[in-house]
């Protein structure tokens, strides 16, 4: 059974998002994605400070079973990456929704946090 916390929203392809205080939110993949994709070892980082539009491709997990493209859930600027993927990609497995996070971004479009699932929506998704 896949962990699904009540206070993220979620993405039809399994990635989360964070609203933060200061205005941001903060991204990642969900339990279901890591899971699926077995042992991480590589994730591609976008830049700071790069925008993005809804629905773009802004990185990718790799895994001993394959590559998976990371999609942009909102439009915005990227204000932070996790750095420690690099040296471990393996806290995508370990921890998705702490240690894991991808990527910080300033909300360009509040409207788009309409489009995101609620924990029960996703979780009809995933089973």
């Amino acid at each position: 059974m896949s962990d699904i916390p009540a206070e993220l929203k979620y993405t039809k392809e399994h990635e989360w998002l964070q609203l933060l205080d200061d205005g941001t939110a903060r991204i990642g993949i969900t339990d279901y994605a890591q899971q699926s994709l077995g042992d991480v070892t590589f994730v591609e980082l976008p830049e700071p400070g790069t925008t993005y539009a809804k629905g773009d491709t802004f990185g990718v997990v790799e895994s001993v079973k394959a590559a998976s493209d990371l999609f942009m859930p909102i439009a915005g600027e990227i204000v932070a990456v996790n750095e420690e993927l690099a040296d471990a990609p393996e806290s995508l497995n370990d921890n998705p929704y702490e240690d894991g996070w991808i990527v910080q971004v300033k909300i360009e479009n509040e409207d788009d946090l309409k489009d995101l699932l609620d924990p029960a929506a996703y979780g009809e998704i995933v089973g």
